[in-house]
């Protein structure tokens, strides 16, 4: 079962009302895509908050190794792993009480797709962040 975006009138709308976007697969490398499209939402300003256990701090922002791990409530779960690794990250983002799972272009799991919408996410995949953000929101965020 191929589970289907939402429409971009919605995602302009969770990017509009996004604060803080955990980043799953995070590199502190500036030459990966991971950490190029994470700094650019981040100058658009949202909150990055970056998930990787190998380092302790990316774009000036602590490190978590986990999910579970972050403190305070996370709006997107953007992730930059291999499909195979997703479902777990979907359950974790569950389990925080995430309000969307956003798997990065090239990446789609319709296991994790399902158990994120199971736990009440919404779910969008095989999308840029940056590129969506880009098209749908040219001038900024309105109010932010």
């Amino acid at each position: 079962m191929a589970i289907e975006n939402p429409p971009r009138e919605r995602i302009k709308e969770i990017l509009e009302g996004a604060g803080n976007i955990a980043v799953v697969g995070l590199s502190d490398d500036p030459e990966k895509t991971s950490h190029q499209v994470s700094a650019a939402m981040q100058a658009k300003g949202y909150r990055i908050i970056p998930v990787n256990p190998n380092a302790e701090r990316i774009l000036g922002e602590t490190c978590y190794a986990s999910l579970k791990d972050i403190p305070e409530p996370v709006d997107i779960v953007n992730v930059f792993r291999r499909p195979e690794h997703t479902p777990a990250v979907a359950a974790d983002a569950a389990a925080i009480g995430a309000k969307v799972l956003w798997l990065q272009l090239g990446i789609a799991n319709d296991e994790a797709a399902e158990i994120a919408r199971k736990g009440g996410l919404e779910v969008i995949m095989d999308r840029c962040i940056k590129v969506e953000d880009s098209i749908l929101l040219p001038g900024g965020r309105a109010g932010r």
